[in-house]
């Protein structure tokens, strides 16, 4: 019997699973990997560090990301001719799921963050949100005696 959608699936909207989930299984061994949604997308952290997020989208949301710094560009691309600077994260590397290239570069890519290459990862801004100190009228800051 094949499988179906239960109605409550449906009704709340299940998430799909991400097809290109099976690019992370190298880092299942690692104690530090961490696995974690960003932005529609599945993320992958290695010591803290955000390393690569894939993407099974429409374009630009249909490959995998590589989190680095611009001033690793160059390098990357140049012993990976397919990775180009992401259309709306232009910080970031990309390869399109539809390159022939594809999988190649993301057995490439997941063995330079597993030898910790400090060319791929980046530092995760911090979710925590930066209080606004007011101003308190003059009447409201000193403590009635």
């Amino acid at each position: 019997m094949p499988k179906t959608e239960s109605i409550f699936q449906v009704a709340k909207g299940a998430r799909r699973s991400n097809s290109l989930i099976w690019i992370f299984d190298k880092f299942e061994r690692e104690s530090n990997y961490i696995q974690a949604k960003m932005f529609g997308c599945e993320a992958a952290y290695i010591d803290g560090m955000l390393c690569l997020v894939v993407a099974d989208r429409d374009e630009p949301w249909n490959g995998l990301l590589v989190c680095t710094s611009q001033e690793h560009h160059a390098a990357l691309t140049e012993e990976m001719p397919a990775l180009r600077p992401h259309a709306v994260l232009g910080k970031w590397l990309y390869v399109a799921q539809d390159d022939q290239a594809f999988e190649d570069i993301a057995e490439e890519i997941t063995t330079l963050v597993l030898a910790r290459d400090p060319r791929v990862g980046v530092e995760p801004k911090s979710r925590k949100r930066t209080l606004q100190r007011h101003s308190l009228p003059a009447s409201c800051s000193q403590p009635k005696q």
